[in-house]
C-alpha cells in the first residue's frame, strides 16, 4: 500500500484534545499506526495490559514518562531521548508522574485498528488483561537510553533506528521494502525537493531526503515491518 506524507506535529489530527492531554495521528496504516502525545505532569496513563499481535514502542521527545514492565510491573524512568519497545504478551503500562509536560511518539505494529478505536470507530483492538500466569518477562522489552544511536529496538514486527546526519548526506535507504518506511526529525533540518523541514516534522516514503547543513541533523528511520 503505497504511503506518502509530511506533517508537523501541530498540523496533525488531533484524535483526542484535552487541556491536560492531546493525541495527535501521524501515520494510518495496517502496519503501522503512529500517534505523538501530550501529557501534562501528573497524568495517568492506562491500567497495566497485554497486547497478543503487536509491538507497543514509545519514543520520548521532552519530559519524562515512567513505564512500568513485565509480571512485577516494575517502574522504568523514562527522560526524553529514551525508546521503549514492548513485544507481545508483556505486561506494561506507562504514566507521567513528574511536574512537568510529557511529550513522545507511539508505535502500533501492526495497527490492529488502534487509531480507529481512539476515535471511537470501533470497539476494541489488541489490547487485554494481564494474563494470570504474570505474561513474558520484564527484560524482553527493550528500553534504549537516551544517550544510544544506531538501531534502538527490533522485534519482527518493528524497528526504529536513529540516525545523525552529516550535512549534505542522506540516510541509507531500504530499497524495495514492502511495507511502511518513516522518518521523524528530531533535531536540525531536512530537505525534500525544495521544500526543508525541521524537528516535529513526520516523514513518510520520500522520494529524496537530505542534511542541507550547516549542521548535523537527527531523526528516527521507523520501518514496519523490521528489515
Amino acid at each position: 500500500m503505497p504511503l506518502r506524507a509530511v506533517v508537523a506535529v501541530e498540523e496533525a489530527e488531533a484524535v483526542s484534545d484535552r487541556a491536560e492531554r492531546t493525541v495527535r495521528a501521524l501515520c494510518e496504516h495496517p502496519l503501522l499506526d503512529a500517534t505523538w502525545s501530550r501529557y501534562d505532569g501528573g497524568q495517568p496513563g492506562p491500567d497495566p495490559h497485554v497486547h497478543h499481535e503487536h509491538v507497543d514502542a514509545f519514543y520520548v521527545v521532552e519530559g519524562e514518562l515512567q513505564f512500568r514492565v513485565g509480571p512485577a510491573v516494575e517502574p522504568v524512568r523514562a527522560p526524553a531521548g529514551t525508546f521503549v519497545l514492548v513485544p507481545p504478551n508483556v505486561i506494561h503500562t506507562f504514566d507521567n508522574v513528574s511536574d512537568a509536560t510529557a511529550r513522545w511518539l507511539n508505535f502500533h505494529a501492526p495497527s490492529t485498528g488502534f487509531l480507529a478505536y481512539l476515535r471511537g470507530e470501533r470497539e476494541g483492538f489488541d489490547s487485554y488483561d494481564p494474563p494470570p500466569d504474570g505474561g513474558r518477562d520484564a527484560a524482553d522489552a527493550t528500553i534504549a537510553a537516551p544517550d544510544t544511536r544506531g538501531q534502538l529496538g527490533r522485534e519482527p514486527q518493528f524497528q526504529v533506528i536513529e540516525l545523525e546526519l552529516a550535512p549534505g548526506s542522506e540516510p541509507e535507504r531500504q530499497s524495495g521494502i514492502d511495507g511502511v518506511e518513516t522518518f521523524f526529525v528530531l533535531d536540525g533540518e531536512v530537505e525534500l525537493g525544495d521544500e526543508r523541514r525541521g524537528p516535529g516534522t513526520w516523514i513518510a516514503a520520500p522520494e529524496i531526503l537530505r542534511n542541507p547543513g550547516p549542521n548535523h541533523a537527527r531523526l528516527l528511520h521507523i520501518l514496519a515491518p523490521a528489515t
